[in-house]
This record gives structure tokens, C-alpha cells and sequence, in this order.
């Protein structure tokens, strides 16, 4: 049996982007989103996760972006830039991490109210995942996965996608060897979160396209999907033009949300005998 999850990442960090995840749920295969604690549109998506309670909802964990942390900005420093906010991306809180300028006990705390934040939500918390897949990182990894024990999430995100997939898409070395890299990490947290009782998807899809998603390249990885629990990693929003005036990645929000609309990819989940699910199908 083929069971696909369809992830939204960054439920809350813009009206436009949650108006997109719900619209990809509503009349669309989206299935699930991930709900970031910190993000300056985080009621408004408790809201709308209240108003649809069969959408899977994980907890988006946050240590980059350029948001402000749940705890006051005083109690997490060694985490902040000058602004108060988290670093921009995974690269520069990697290199502050590992040269040891990152206060574990900070980092810790800063977890745990994001975590504890979600769950007095009153949600139906399915995972946890993280913005740019921080989560898995060495040394990140071990205490994401002890606080999801510590908090009954039993279910995490493994952003392991195969080395030599393309599903079509064409990028330069570089987005490859990141990929490569990131595949590697989230194989050796893999095999933690086994060690420790989790469960996750059995494979992964949407790290080599990410953001760049479109409906003829979500109809490939349904056409090549493999037995078993796959999840598909996706960013929509209603507006790419307005959303790329804020936001600097380059993202094609719109198209993301119109592949999970498409009449053509919808057709394919009854051709290919493919279960839409959530992460409570782990």
C-alpha cells in the first residue's frame, strides 16, 4: 500500500501562507502542516487548525528564519542576532553552534516553550519537524528527540531524501551536495528515533525541489512513489509576487499550493492506489 503525507511547512509565519495551506487542504491532497511556535501569524493558525481538525498538525520547531523566539529575547541571547531574532539560516546557526557559542541550556529552554507553547494549543500535535530541518542536526538531534519522548510526540520528520532523486528537477551541484549532506544527517537521526521508539515516514520527498515545486513535478514523485509511508515536503502560499517581497527565498509559493490542486495529480492518487494520510499513519 502507497500512503502519502503531504506536509505544509511554516503554518503561521504569514496570512498568505496560511490561507494557501488551507486552500491546499480544503480542495486539495494536502494533509498535514507544520505550526511554528514563534511565528508573528501563530494564532491565526491555531485558528484555522481548530477550525479544521482533521488536518494533521506537527510542531514546527524554529532556530533560524529571522523570527522572534517564544521566550523573551534576555533568557535565549546566545541564539539571537542583534535585532533579538534568530538567525537568518541553518548556515550561520550551524557555524555559531558548533564553535560553541550556542548556551545549551538556552537552547533547551527555547525547545521547550515552543513545544509546551503548541501543546497548550489544545491541537492534535501528529510530529515534529523543524525550519530548515534543524532538527536533525548532529548534537540538535539528540535533544529534539529526547524532549519528544518527554512529551509523549511520538512521531518526528526524517528529511531523508534519496541521494540520486531528481523527480525531474534540475539544479545545479551545489543544491546536491546540500541535499546530499542534509540526506546524511537525517539518516543518522534516523536511526536514533528508531533506537528510541519513534516512529517517521518511511521516505522522503521534496528537499531537491524545495520551494520549486509544481504540479508536473509533484505528479512525477506520485508516479515513482514507493510502497509503504512517503512524506512530501511542501511551501505554498496564495501569492508568490507579494510573499517574495518579504521573504528572500526565491520560493514559487503559488505553484506549490496549485500541484496539490491539479486535476491531472488528483487523478494520479486513484491511479496509483495512494492514500492520503497524516503522521498518525507512522
Amino acid at each position: 500500500m502507497k500512503k502519502l503525507i503531504v506536509n505544509a511547512d511554516d503554518f503561521g509565519l504569514h496570512p498568505l501562507i496560511n490561507a494557501g495551506i488551507i486552500k491546499g487542504y480544503k480542495e486539495g491532497f494536502i494533509t498535514s502542516t507544520s505550526l511554528m511556535p514563534s511565528a508573528p501569524c501563530w494564532q491565526e493558525a491555531v485558528k484555522l487548525a481548530q477550525e479544521n481538525p482533521q488536518l494533521g498538525i506537527g510542531v514546527h520547531l524554529t532556530l533560524v528564519g529571522s523570527v522572534a523566539p517564544v521566550l523573551p529575547a534576555g533568557k535565549v541571547s546566545s541564539l539571537l542576532d542583534e535585532q533579538g531574532l534568530f538567525l537568518p539560516d541553518y548556515v550561520a546557526f550551524a557555524k555559531r553552534f558548533y564553535s560553541g557559542s550556542v548556551k545549551r541550556s538556552e537552547l533547551e529552554a527555547e525547545l521547550r516553550a515552543q513545544i509546551e507553547r503548541a501543546l497548550e494549543a489544545k491541537l492534535n500535535i501528529t510530529h515534529v519537524d523543524s525550519h530548515q530541518h534543524t532538527h536533525v542536526l548532529p548534537g540538535i538531534n539528540a535533544l529534539v528527540l529526547k524532549l519528544c519522548n518527554e512529551y509523549n510526540i511520538i512521531r518526528v520528520r526524517i528529511p531523508k531524501e534519496a541521494y540520486t532523486f531528481t523527480g525531474g528537477f534540475h539544479t545545479g551541484i551545489g543544491r546536491m551536495i546540500g541535499r546530499s549532506g542534509l540526506s546524511f544527517c537525517a539518516q543518522l537521526a534516523a536511526q536514533r528515533a528508531d533506537s528510541l521508539g519513534l516512529h517517521h515516514p518511511q521516505h522522503f520527498f521534496g528537499m531537491l525541489a524545495g520551494g520549486h515545486l509544481n504540479a508536473e513535478l509533484v505528479g512525477n514523485i506520485l508516479r515513482q512513489l514507493p510502497d509503504g509511508v512517503s512524506e512530501l515536503m511542501t511551501h505554498p502560499g496564495l501569492d508568490s509576487a507579494a510573499l517574495g517581497k518579504i521573504f528572500p527565498w526565491q520560493y514559487h509559493w503559488q505553484e506549490e499550493m496549485q500541484a496539490y490542486l491539479d486535476s491531472g495529480n488528483k487523478k494520479l492518487l486513484e491511479q496509483e492506489h495512494i492514500q492520503p494520510v497524516n503522521f498518525t499513519a507512522c
